[in-house]
């Protein structure tokens, strides 16, 4: 049976990746994950018992601790999801963002090669390291005009604009580097906003649909004109399978629903599930909750990706619709209160986050 490393396994995607994963594969499954603020091992209860899971607190920027679990384990190939990922927080503190996403995944990479290159074949050519970065690193796209391309394609400059942005784009740009030096065979994905079930509540869905059950302001940045693509996480770790398994090294694929929506209406989305799923909440309709604050330094207005690469060469497509899927969201946190409120409690400043007191 073959082991696989998965880094940050007890994120938000990096949870439903480990879940899917044992249940539809053989063999082990290393989470490698130093259970910061967004992490939660409540993602994972399911597996903790499945005895080809293996949990391992630690730190991707660890090398030592990463090339110890590769070559015990001889995984045959690593998903490095570790990452710190909230643009807000790298505005206000970069350095774990750089250290994290940059030093953590050259310490991966070099966990990665010092492992490969012992191997023998056919060992050798099936290994794989699958780098799972961001629609962000593209910057802001502007809508077409004087010939420019009103979407990013795989071959588009990175023009990041915020910490975390250029974090991302420097971890991919080693990632391609070992591979053209190396002849590591890495695969690197880039995923647009994702969302659905055991989200951390700082992001923008689970965030409005909290805050809305609470009767609370539900905060939109500037205009609220800022578009942006959405995917289910089921269909982003279905896309990751996808390029797990038939993805060409050396390449880059975009993962993106081609679901471009400003996020005032996926505001305005989640507000008029939540006014027809409770219609007794003393503060209905929700909509009016909306409250418009300062925008963040360096926003970008507009993300928007090509995806036909992904569909064409790997056959994937997302299978959630919008809509559906953000109601069956909706659903899953009313279900899932105390979960929420338990990771924002113990986890993140709450007065920032707009929950209100402990």
């Amino acid at each position: 049976m073959k082991a696989i490393l998965v880094t940050g396994g007890a994120g938000f995607i990096g949870g439903h990746f480990v879940r899917r994963w044992l249940a539809e594969e053989d063999g082990l499954l290393v989470n490698l994950d130093k259970l910061s603020y967004a992490s939660s091992l409540q993602r994972l209860e399911v597996v903790a018992d499945n005895p080809r899971y293996q949990f391992v607190h630690g730190d991707v920027c660890d090398g030592n601790l990463v090339y110890e679990l590769v070559a015990s384990h001889r995984v045959s190939a690593i998903v490095h999801l570790a990452a710190e990922t909230h643009v807000d927080r790298s505005i206000d503190d970069p350095a774990d963002f750089v250290r994290t996403n940059v030093e953590g995944t050259f310490q991966v990479l070099e966990a990665a090669r010092r492992w490969w290159r012992g191997l023998n074949e056919p060992a050798r050519s099936e290994f794989r390291v699958v780098q799972v970065s961001t629609d962000e690193v593209y910057g802001s796209i502007d809508s077409a005009s004087g010939g420019q391309p009103d979407r990013a394609t795989e071959d588009s400059p990175c023009a990041p604009n915020s910490p975390y942005a250029a974090s991302k784009a420097a971890a991919d740009h080693l990632a391609r580097a070992y591979w053209r030096t190396y002849g590591l065979p890495v695969v690197i994905t880039l995923g647009c906003n994702t969302y659905g079930p055991y989200q951390f509540p700082e992001k923008l869905v689970p965030l409005v649909i909290l805050n809305a059950l609470e009767g609370r302001p539900l905060p939109v940045y500037g205009d609220g004109q800022q578009i942006r693509d959405w995917l289910h996480v089921e269909d982003h770790c279905r896309a990751l399978r996808a390029v797990f398994a038939r993805g060409k090294p050396g390449q880059r694929y975009n993962i993106g629903a081609e679901c471009q929506r400003t996020n005032l209406e996926v505001v305005r989305t989640i507000t008029a599930i939540i006014d027809r799923l409770v219609p007794d909440l003393p503060h209905a309709p929700c909509g009016e909750l909306v409250t418009f604050v300062a925008d963040r330094p360096g926003h970008d207005r507009r993300y928007a990706m090509d995806t036909t690469k992904i569909r064409t060469e790997l056959g994937w497509q997302p299978q959630v619709d919008f809509t559906q899927g953000m109601e069956q969201t909706v659903r899953w946190y009313l279900e899932n209160r105390a979960w929420a409120e338990q990771v924002a409690a113990g986890k993140y400043d709450r007065q920032r986050l707009g929950l209100g007191p402990a």
